[in-house]
Formats: structure tokens, C-alpha cells, sequence
């Protein structure tokens, strides 16, 4: 009896990353984007979070305008917004668009018309994990769960039961529309980030943040 309750929290363990060592969703090269037949497996380090990349070789400093284009909500079948609702769905193009269009106007002159020296962005949501209800937040404060995130945090991944957010960015030459740069991403906050742990989209528009940065980073 006594070994059955030593054995207790060991065998809760176990369950518990059994659990959520099945939890999230791998994205794919969705078929109905316009740049899946250019995307590539990501040799990268940076493979976790972008698994799929296409590039050209650019001088990004050649380009001082930038266009954003109204985010597409991908409906192919193989996208991958589980039970997310259209409104949430809505929501969070909205936020997306409106994060990317802040973050590069910090390095591009915003524009609505094509032009030499101007670049495209077509942004594509492709899928949306929201946070899963109590066991999003608990996690931050249970014993196992705060192992299970803290080395997920040191890996680069994603929290137990956290949520996440999916979507392709296009990068065309606005004055001919040629394709420079397209890749699959999918973004999270850091699995100890217990803020982002409330609210159904919290994760997701963190995740969205941290894609942002990135881009602008790439573009530097």
C-alpha cells in the first residue's frame, strides 16, 4: 500500500507528460497557397518554428516601401484551426495584419500603391491553437507541469496546453509581383510565460508578436 503511494506522484508524472507529449499540431505546406509549390523543409536552426522556407537572394535595403495586403484566412482542407471560431478566427487576422503593418513601418514607408522599391506582404492564416481552458493556466503551477515547461522553455518549444498560431508570409517585388521570400511559420510564447496562458488567444497574438519581430529582424 505504502509503495503504491510512494509510486503515486511518478506515475501522475508519467501520465501527465504522456499527455501532453500527443498535445499540438505540426503545420504543413498547405495546397491551396499560392507559394506551396516553392516551399522547402527548413534545414535551418530555426526549423521548429519554420519549417518550411522559401528565399531569393535579396537587398532588402533596395526597398523602402512596403505594401500589406488584407490577411487571407486559408480554408483549404488542410488547415488547422481545430474548434476555433470564425470570430476568433476574424480576430486574430485582424490582429495580425495590423502587428505586421506596425512593426515594418518602423523600416518601410507604408504604401498602398505598387511601385519600384516596393515590397509586397501577403500574410496567410493557416491555423490557431487557443489555450486550453484551466489546464492552460494550472500548468503554470503544478509541479509537473511547470518541469514539463520549464524544459520546453530551454528547448525553444511550446507550453503544456498552450496555444499557438499558424500562417504563411509571401514577400512579392510589388512593381512586377515576383516572388522573394516565403515561408510557413508557427509561433508561440515561451512555455514559462504565464501571462499568455489567459485568454483564448493570448498565446496566439504573442506568437504573432514574436513573428513580427522576426520578419523585421530578417529584413535588417
Amino acid at each position: 500500500m505504502n509503495l503504491i503511494k510512494n509510486l503515486r506522484p511518478l506515475l501522475c508524472g508519467i501520465a501527465f507528460f504522456s499527455l501532453v507529449g500527443c498535445a499540438g499540431v505540426q503545420p504543413v505546406p498547405y495546397s491551396g497557397i499560392p507559394s506551396s509549390s516553392y516551399l522547402k523543409p527548413n534545414a535551418q536552426d530555426d526549423s521548429s518554428r519554420v519549417p518550411y522556407r522559401y528565399s531569393t537572394a535579396v537587398n532588402w535595403r533596395s526597398y523602402s516601401n512596403v505594401m500589406v495586403d488584407p490577411v487571407e484566412i486559408y480554408d483549404g482542407k488542410d488547415s488547422q484551426f481545430g474548434n476555433l471560431s470564425d470570430e476568433d478566427k476574424a480576430a486574430l487576422a485582424e490582429y495580425l495584419r495590423t502587428t505586421f503593418m506596425k512593426k515594418l513601418g518602423t523600416m518601410f514607408e507604408p504604401t498602398v500603391k505598387a511601385a519600384p522599391g516596393t515590397l509586397r506582404v501577403k500574410l496567410i492564416l493557416t491555423g490557431a491553437e487557443s489555450t486550453k481552458l484551466v489546464a492552460g493556466q494550472v500548468t503554470h503551477f503544478d509541479i509537473f507541469g511547470n518541469i514539463y515547461n520549464g524544459v520546453q522553455a530551454v528547448r525553444g518549444e511550446k507550453s503544456a496546453f498552450g496555444g499557438s498560431v499558424s500562417y504563411v508570409v509571401e514577400i512579392y517585388d510589388a512593381s512586377n509581383n515576383k516572388l522573394l521570400n516565403a515561408y510557413l511559420t508557427r509561433q508561440y510564447p515561451n512555455a514559462m510565460n504565464i501571462t499568455a496562458s489567459f485568454g483564448s488567444l493570448g498565446a496566439a497574438k504573442v506568437g504573432v508578436d514574436k513573428g513580427a519581430d522576426a520578419l523585421l529582424a530578417q529584413l535588417r
